[in-house]
Protein backbone atom coordinates (compact mmCIF):
# COMPACT_ATOMS: atom_id res chain seq x y z
CA UNK A 1 0.00 0.00 0.00
CA UNK A 2 1.37 3.78 -0.42
CA UNK A 3 1.91 5.68 2.61
CA UNK A 4 -1.10 8.24 3.11
CA UNK A 5 -1.14 10.60 5.94
CA UNK A 6 -4.39 8.30 6.81
CA UNK A 7 -6.19 5.62 5.25
CA UNK A 8 -9.91 4.80 6.07
CA UNK A 9 -11.60 1.38 5.93
CA UNK A 10 -15.56 1.31 5.84
CA UNK A 11 -17.47 -1.55 7.20
CA UNK A 12 -20.67 -2.58 7.73
CA UNK A 13 -20.50 -5.55 9.94
CA UNK A 14 -17.96 -7.29 12.47
CA UNK A 15 -15.23 -9.41 11.17
CA UNK A 16 -12.89 -10.23 14.23
CA UNK A 17 -9.86 -11.82 11.75
CA UNK A 18 -10.70 -9.14 8.46
CA UNK A 19 -9.84 -6.29 11.60
CA UNK A 20 -6.81 -8.10 12.97
CA UNK A 21 -5.52 -8.64 9.11
CA UNK A 22 -5.26 -4.74 8.70
CA UNK A 23 -2.70 -2.74 9.47
CA UNK A 24 -3.58 -1.06 12.62
CA UNK A 25 -2.57 2.02 11.33
CA UNK A 26 -6.15 1.91 9.31
CA UNK A 27 -8.74 3.74 10.74
CA UNK A 28 -12.60 2.02 10.71
CA UNK A 29 -15.57 3.53 10.03
CA UNK A 30 -18.85 1.32 11.00
CA UNK A 31 -21.57 2.67 8.27
CA UNK A 32 -24.50 0.51 8.20
CA UNK A 33 -27.61 2.07 6.56
CA UNK A 34 -29.85 -1.15 6.43
CA UNK A 35 -30.32 -1.97 10.56
CA UNK A 36 -30.06 0.20 13.61
CA UNK A 37 -27.00 0.44 15.65
CA UNK A 38 -26.48 -2.55 17.85
CA UNK A 39 -24.55 -1.43 20.70
CA UNK A 40 -23.00 -4.64 21.79
CA UNK A 41 -21.86 -5.21 18.48
CA UNK A 42 -20.19 -1.35 18.07
CA UNK A 43 -18.62 -2.53 21.62
CA UNK A 44 -16.70 -5.26 20.00
CA UNK A 45 -15.79 -3.11 17.38
CA UNK A 46 -14.52 -0.53 19.24
CA UNK A 47 -12.79 -3.17 21.85
CA UNK A 48 -10.79 -4.66 19.13
CA UNK A 49 -9.77 -1.36 17.80
CA UNK A 50 -8.61 -0.23 21.16
CA UNK A 51 -6.62 -3.48 22.10
CA UNK A 52 -5.01 -2.43 18.15
CA UNK A 53 -5.04 1.15 19.07
CA UNK A 54 -7.05 2.11 15.57
CA UNK A 55 -9.03 4.94 15.32
CA UNK A 56 -12.83 4.08 15.60
CA UNK A 57 -15.57 6.54 13.61
CA UNK A 58 -19.74 5.55 13.19
CA UNK A 59 -21.49 6.62 11.19
CA UNK A 60 -24.77 9.05 11.22
CA UNK A 61 -24.82 9.04 14.73
CA UNK A 62 -23.26 11.50 17.01
CA UNK A 63 -25.26 9.73 20.07
CA UNK A 64 -24.13 6.55 20.14
CA UNK A 65 -20.03 8.02 19.32
CA UNK A 66 -20.31 10.44 22.48
CA UNK A 67 -21.91 7.64 24.57
CA UNK A 68 -18.98 4.98 23.49
CA UNK A 69 -16.36 7.61 24.05
CA UNK A 70 -15.23 6.53 19.90
CA UNK A 71 -12.94 8.33 17.82
CA UNK A 72 -15.31 10.45 15.92
CA UNK A 73 -18.86 10.76 14.06
CA UNK A 74 -18.49 10.35 9.77
CA UNK A 75 -21.66 12.32 8.14
CA UNK A 76 -22.48 10.61 4.59
CA UNK A 77 -22.70 13.38 1.70
CA UNK A 78 -26.78 13.27 2.69
CA UNK A 79 -26.18 14.00 5.69
CA UNK A 80 -27.05 17.81 5.29
CA UNK A 81 -28.16 19.41 8.69
CA UNK A 82 -26.03 21.91 10.13
CA UNK A 83 -26.63 21.27 14.04
CA UNK A 84 -22.81 19.38 14.79
CA UNK A 85 -20.54 22.47 14.46
CA UNK A 86 -21.96 24.30 17.90
CA UNK A 87 -21.75 21.19 19.56
CA UNK A 88 -19.22 20.88 22.57
CA UNK A 89 -17.22 18.08 21.66
CA UNK A 90 -14.35 16.36 24.18
CA UNK A 91 -11.05 17.22 22.59
CA UNK A 92 -10.23 14.63 20.10
CA UNK A 93 -13.15 14.24 19.28
CA UNK A 94 -13.29 14.33 15.21
CA UNK A 95 -16.09 14.89 12.52
CA UNK A 96 -15.01 14.06 9.23
CA UNK A 97 -17.65 13.28 6.47
CA UNK A 98 -17.95 12.82 2.67
CA UNK A 99 -19.09 15.40 -0.01
CA UNK A 100 -19.42 15.10 -4.21
CA UNK A 101 -19.65 18.67 -4.92
CA UNK A 102 -18.14 21.87 -4.25
CA UNK A 103 -22.16 22.84 -2.18
CA UNK A 104 -22.39 19.83 -0.43
CA UNK A 105 -18.39 20.41 0.39
CA UNK A 106 -19.54 23.72 2.17
CA UNK A 107 -21.81 21.93 3.93
CA UNK A 108 -19.13 19.60 5.57
CA UNK A 109 -16.89 22.24 6.64
CA UNK A 110 -20.33 24.20 8.20
CA UNK A 111 -20.79 20.79 10.11
CA UNK A 112 -17.53 20.98 11.37
CA UNK A 113 -16.02 18.29 9.37
CA UNK A 114 -11.80 18.32 9.38
CA UNK A 115 -11.36 15.71 6.96
CA UNK A 116 -13.66 15.70 4.00
CA UNK A 117 -13.66 12.84 1.95
CA UNK A 118 -14.62 13.99 -2.04
CA UNK A 119 -16.36 11.02 -4.14
CA UNK A 120 -16.28 9.26 -6.71
CA UNK A 121 -12.66 9.94 -7.39
CA UNK A 122 -12.54 6.56 -10.23
CA UNK A 123 -15.27 5.23 -11.67
CA UNK A 124 -16.92 2.36 -8.85
CA UNK A 125 -19.23 -0.34 -9.72
CA UNK A 126 -22.28 0.72 -8.29
CA UNK A 127 -21.63 4.06 -10.48
CA UNK A 128 -20.58 5.20 -13.80
CA UNK A 129 -19.78 8.91 -12.51
CA UNK A 130 -16.58 9.55 -11.52
CA UNK A 131 -14.78 12.85 -11.11
CA UNK A 132 -11.06 11.80 -11.90
CA UNK A 133 -8.17 13.88 -10.59
CA UNK A 134 -8.70 17.29 -12.64
CA UNK A 135 -12.40 17.88 -11.21
CA UNK A 136 -11.65 16.27 -7.88
CA UNK A 137 -8.64 18.95 -7.57
CA UNK A 138 -10.99 21.31 -8.75
CA UNK A 139 -13.80 21.01 -5.92
CA UNK A 140 -11.19 20.24 -3.04
CA UNK A 141 -9.39 23.59 -3.93
CA UNK A 142 -12.39 25.15 -2.63
CA UNK A 143 -11.68 24.27 0.91
CA UNK A 144 -8.70 24.29 3.92
CA UNK A 145 -9.34 21.48 5.11
CA UNK A 146 -8.05 17.62 4.95
CA UNK A 147 -9.14 15.75 1.96
CA UNK A 148 -9.55 12.14 1.26
CA UNK A 149 -10.07 10.62 -1.94
CA UNK A 150 -12.80 8.06 -1.70
CA UNK A 151 -13.90 5.70 -4.83
CA UNK A 152 -12.88 3.44 -7.38
CA UNK A 153 -9.43 3.22 -6.25
CA UNK A 154 -7.71 0.02 -7.06
CA UNK A 155 -4.08 -0.74 -7.78
CA UNK A 156 -4.09 0.50 -11.42
CA UNK A 157 -5.37 4.06 -10.88
CA UNK A 158 -3.54 4.08 -6.93
CA UNK A 159 -0.75 6.54 -7.98
CA UNK A 160 -2.78 9.04 -9.64
CA UNK A 161 -3.89 10.10 -6.11
CA UNK A 162 -1.07 11.72 -6.26
CA UNK A 163 -1.81 14.08 -8.52
CA UNK A 164 -4.44 15.37 -6.20
CA UNK A 165 -4.45 17.31 -2.63
CA UNK A 166 -5.71 14.11 -0.88
CA UNK A 167 -3.85 13.57 2.17
CA UNK A 168 -5.98 10.39 2.86
CA UNK A 169 -7.81 7.72 0.94
CA UNK A 170 -11.04 5.47 1.96
CA UNK A 171 -11.70 2.61 0.46
CA UNK A 172 -13.15 -1.04 1.08
CA UNK A 173 -12.47 -3.30 -2.12
CA UNK A 174 -8.88 -2.15 -2.60
CA UNK A 175 -8.15 -2.58 1.00
CA UNK A 176 -9.62 -6.14 1.20
CA UNK A 177 -7.96 -7.10 -1.65
CA UNK A 178 -4.42 -5.99 -0.20
CA UNK A 179 -4.29 -6.49 2.92
CA UNK A 180 -2.33 -9.82 4.33
CA UNK A 181 -4.48 -12.86 3.84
Amino acid sequence: MHNFLKIYYFIDKFNRQEIIKLNPNIALIYRNYSKNFDLELIRKIKGLCKKQSREFYISNNLKIALKLNLDGLYLPAFRKNLNYKNITLRKNFKIIGSAHNIPELKIKENQGCETIFISPIFKTNKNNYLLDVNKFNFIAKNSKKKIAAIGGINSSNIKRINLTKSVAIASITWIKKNRPK
